[in-house]
């Protein structure tokens, strides 16, 4: 028999999950955070470091800072390296080799974040130049970083900034300009009898920290950095996920903030019900910034450093109480602040928005490219009971004529919560039940989390156990937490050696029960401990090297999904792309997978702030998001959950889920109408696959996202800096959500000076205007920007899987010049073969009344080929005035109707539109479809007229002659 007082402990733990909401006095503040109480009390001017012994070594600038106060404190090393693209990084560590004292261990340096290849995009430097800047008294070091920038490292006072030589040699970006550099140095604690005079020796809050019942050892003692950021002529910043606050982030410090403001923390942590418009971190940390100021001008800066970090954002006049003005030029002032580990950031020159992202993901890495099937729609709850539960709610979609193509499981599927396990009694046929949805196309996604389950039984803790693959408490055990199964480890995943045996868990021989359509969801990987401080594993806790987890907190989450993640491709042997969604997440997650926001609520503030955290999200390399659809806690209104489909559909990660202790909200159980309207959303999603996909494609190449902030498409627009409840589906859709109860109207604010196409009705509104419109039942404000080309599928099938190969639709909104362009991008959507030019890349072009597809595909002689069955079912034209009555094709020389017809095919409710009916060309080929009129008249003679009529036009144009009465002109 067990013991009674663990079960009861671990009952409590777990029903504690299902009840409580967000308590912000379970979290710690900044004043109960030592590092960040210590960094904020410090004083602008308050570094004493210089830069001394300057040179070039391996091809980067190197120096020694010391203090000009304390020859007590070791030397410091820094270096500069330049990268192509303008990017510059910096560099600051201890100096291991001074004897005296000697720093008693290295500092944490995050691996296995940077790309490989990124190093190999060094630019060696060959000279360093010295120069006075003006209105500076003391020299600078100077390097060059690209084609109007230098990077300048200041002597006295230390800083390090990038000038931009365009614009009369203006900062762009700075570090310590405002002098508040500080970095505590390891130490060992002196015993006291040997040391009664000595500082160590005082206050044990420098070698332990408590909060609330907890205590985390300190053995070398305090170890934080701080330093002030500065970004020039900006306008607003944005960035630092993962927050549920403004795309533009709010000062934290200075006039007008509140004396107990917080910073912005990055610390993963697992919270329920989070709140809206704070400052408090959650799941993920990306310590990325980007400004972005009035003239389109954005730049970056990135700290790669996994320990917690607090980031004020500091108000205009913060340092008048000091009475010092130490910087002139206009500037967004923020102040870094980590417990751990050493400099190493990065600076992007940008000029532009996408500029910077580009930059950030040649360092930590491109997104992967999904497979097709999981940017469609997944249906997920906590829990599905079983398999008859399964078959019915696959079979309710199919009822309802509803695509889907994932359904989930989540904890309660497995047996007594040990991963890789089925409920014998639950879930006896596991491969049965995927196989079944696969005939239809469909997926399945399990839960597997990185608490493992105290049981000697359980084969996957037993090899942990005998092999070392745990976590140690400070005191050098296993460290044993709280988590879901009750006692449980965690894998040190920071090992690649352990990693790769997690990876081979996912083996089909390891996995007994799964198959080829199952795929996986991390979540929990903070990590989160029930019993542990702020429901977090202890700081003190050791790693792999006897790293302290308050090293590598942030980062644990990345090397689990990454494990995962490769686990599956080992299992596909290589060319299956791997689905691994994880609701932690650090700079490079983007590589494996997709996040999504965490525990939200169903309110309408929670679909409110869904929009920037995805955007934000996706500045920061993840453009494979989303949000839970009709909030995770908590019983939507239907009206709420209608609109959080409605909004949903446009998100790129499309998912709904909810908790065990809501009640059951599949599509069909709020009436027809209901019913409807979601279905509709639905298949706008599934009819916008193509352009999706696309848009996947190139986050996968450029890093820019799928979802964007209206600046990021529009620049120079000031009027679109503050606007985040808006956002663009790549540069040709514009979204807007209606997010509040029973509303009227909508206030939605076009960019531009060209037209907007409403997506459902055709109707044209112009650009660089707000308009306030109807908010109709049927969708949330959706629009086609003038000049583009959207590829659609309108056939609507069960999963996307069946949808292959189907037609094709292009949406072309014509400009003002009568012109659109657009792209298509098809492979076989699951594995790495496009990665050997196994796919189709088209341009699209209409100039002129002519429609040309163009190959962007690079010519392989790869052995593998990709061919696609498609055709083009339907051109429709946004935009262009009914009258035109055929179409030729060329090269094939036919003819095609020109008629009017719907825009959608399905709930569409505008007028009809011009429509190009069954050109019926190859998808994959070059071809030219030209427009051109017929008119019936008896005025001209038809030879005379083909004489200036386009050639290629004639053979067409003279077999619908009749002479003395029809004539043509195109």
């Amino acid at each position: 028999m067990k013991p009674l007082a663990p079960f009861i402990l671990s009952l409590l733990f777990l029903t504690s999950q299902t009840v409580l909401s967000f308590k912000r006095e379970e979290f710690r503040n900044c004043h109960q955070t030592p590092f960040c109480k210590r960094a904020r009390s410090r004083s602008p001017g308050a570094c004493t470091l210089t830069p001394h012994s300057i040179s070039i070594s391996n091809g980067d600038l190197t120096a020694t800072l010391l203090s000009k106060t304390d020859e007590q404190i070791r030397p410091l090393i820094l270096s500069l390296s330049v990268y192509q693209d303008g990017i510059l990084r910096l560099k600051i560590d201890e100096d291991y080799n001074h004897p005296d004292p000697p720093a008693p261990k290295r500092r944490f340096q995050v691996p296995d974040v940077v790309l490989p290849e990124f190093e190999s995009n060094k630019l060696w430097l060959q000279r360093l130049s010295t120069e006075t800047v003006d209105g500076e008294s003391s020299p600078s070091t100077v390097v060059y970083l690209s084609d109007g920038y230098d990077a300048v490292l200041r002597h006295d006072p230390f800083e390090i900034y990038i000038r931009d030589k365009k614009s009369g040699n203006q900062k762009l970006i700075s570090l310590n300009s405002h002098q508040l550099f500080d970095f505590e140095q390891l130490r060992v604690k002196q015993e006291k009898q040997d040391s009664d005079n000595n500082e160590d020796s005082g206050s044990d809050d420098n070698w332990e920290e408590r909060f609330r019942s907890h205590t985390d050892t300190r053995p070398y003692g305090p170890q934080s950095i701080s330093f002030d950021v500065s970004f020039y002529n900006a306008e607003f910043v944005s960035g630092i996920p993962e927050h549920a606050t403004s795309l533009a982030l709010k000062p934290t410090r200075g006039p007008g903030v509140e004396k107990d403001s917080e910073p912005y923390r990055l610390f993963n942590l697992d919270v329920f019900e989070y709140l809206n418009e704070s400052p408090f971190g959650l799941y993920g940390s990306i310590p990325l910034m980007i400004s972005h100021g009035k003239e389109g001008r954005s730049a970056g800066f990135f700290w790669l450093n996994a320990a917690e970090m607090q980031i004020d954002v500091l108000g205009d006049g913060w340092d008048a109480e000091y009475g010092i003005e130490l910087v002139k030029q206009k500037s967004i002032d923020t102040f870094w602040m980590s417990e751990a580990g050493i400099v190493d950031a990065f600076f992007f020159v940008g000029p532009g928005p996408k500029d910077v992202v580009k930059q950030y993901t040649s360092v930590t890495g491109r997104p992967s490219m999904p497979q097709l099937f999981s940017i469609a729609y997944h249906q997920c709850r906590w829990n599905y009971r079983d398999e008859e539960d399964v078959e019915n709610v696959d079979a309710k979609f199919d009822e309802h004529d509803i695509p889907y193509d994932v359904l989930w499981l989540d904890i309660e599927h497995t047996d007594g919560k040990r991963y890789f396990t089925w409920d014998p009694v639950l879930f006896p046929n596991p491969e049965e039940m995927q196989k079944k949805l696969a005939a239809k196309g469909r997926h399945m996604v399990t839960i597997v989390d990185p608490h493992i389950k105290r049981d000697d039984s359980f084969r996957v803790h037993k090899e942990a156990t005998e092999k070392g693959y745990y976590v140690r408490d400070a005191s050098g055990k296993d460290f044993d937490g709280w988590c879901w199964p009750g006692s449980s480890s965690y894998l040190d995943m920071v090992n690649p050696e352990i990693r790769s045996w997690w990876g081979d868990k996912f083996s089909y021989e390891n996995y007994v029960g799964s198959t080829p359509s199952l795929y996986i969801w991390n979540d929990m990987n903070e990590p989160s401990v029930f019993n542990g401080p702020e429901v977090s594993m202890p700081r003190d806790a050791l790693h792999h090297g006897d790293i302290e987890h308050r090293e590598l907190h942030n980062a644990y989450g990345y090397y689990f999904h990454m494990a995962t993640s490769n686990g599956l491709l080992k299992r596909g042997v290589g060319n299956d792309r791997p689905f691994v969604l994880s609701r932690a997440f650090f700079p490079g997650s983007q590589r494996y997978g997709s996040v999504w926001t965490g525990d939200n609520t169903a309110d309408w503030d929670h679909l409110r702030v869904s929009v920037p955290m995805i955007l934000t999200l996706g500045l920061s390399g993840i453009s494979f998001s989303g949000a839970d659809v009709g909030g995770f806690f908590g019983n939507p209104e239907p009206e709420l959950l209608v609109r959080w489909y409605q909004l949903g559909a446009f998100y790129p990660f499309f998912r709904a889920h909810a908790h065990q202790d809501t009640k059951r909200r599949e599509p069909w159980l709020f009436g027809e109408k209901n019913t409807r309207l979601i279905r509709e959303a639905i298949h706008v999603r599934y009819m916008l696959l193509p352009y999706f996909y696309t848009l996947f494609r190139e986050a996968n190449t450029t890093g820019i996202p799928v979802m964007r902030p209206l600046w990021m498409e529009f620049p120079s627009d000031e009027i679109t800096f503050s606007n985040d409840e808006a956002f663009m589906v790549g540069s040709s859709l514009l979204v807007q959500g209606i997010y509040t109860e029973r509303a009227k109207y909508a206030s939605v604010y076009l960019p531009g000076k060209e037209l907007w196409y409403d997506i459902r009705t055709g109707a044209a509104y112009k650009g660089g205007k707000t308009h306030k419109l109807e908010a109709k039942e049927e969708s949330v404000p959706a629009f086609q920007r003038a000049g583009t080309i959207i590829p659609r599928k309108d056939r609507l099938r069960r999963s996307s899987t069946q949808m292959v190969n189907d037609p094709y639709t292009l949406v072309i909104a014509l400009n003002s010049s009568q012109a659109a362009e657009g792209e298509l991008y098809i492979d076989d959507g699951k594995s790495y073969e496009f990665l050997q030019g196994a796919y189709i890349h088209r341009r699209f072009v209409f100039a002129n009344g002519k429609l040309t597809s163009i190959n962007l595909a690079p010519s392989s002689s790869s052995k593998s080929q990709f061919s696609s069955k498609s055709i083009l079912e339907r051109i429709i034209l946004l935009g262009y005035s009914p009258g035109p009555k055929n179409a030729l094709i060329e090269p094939a020389n036919q003819k095609t109707e020109v008629e009017l017809g719907p825009l959608m095919l399905q709930g569409g409710r505008g007028s009809s539109v011009v429509t190009i009916r069954k050109p019926a060309v190859q998808v994959s080929d070059d071809w030219t479809i030209k427009i051109f009129y017929f008119l019936t008249t008896y005025l001209l003679r038809c030879e005379p007229f083909l004489g200036w009529i386009d050639s290629a036009y004639r053979e067409a144009v003279s077999s619908h002659c009749l002479p003395l009465k029809a004539s043509s002109y195109a």
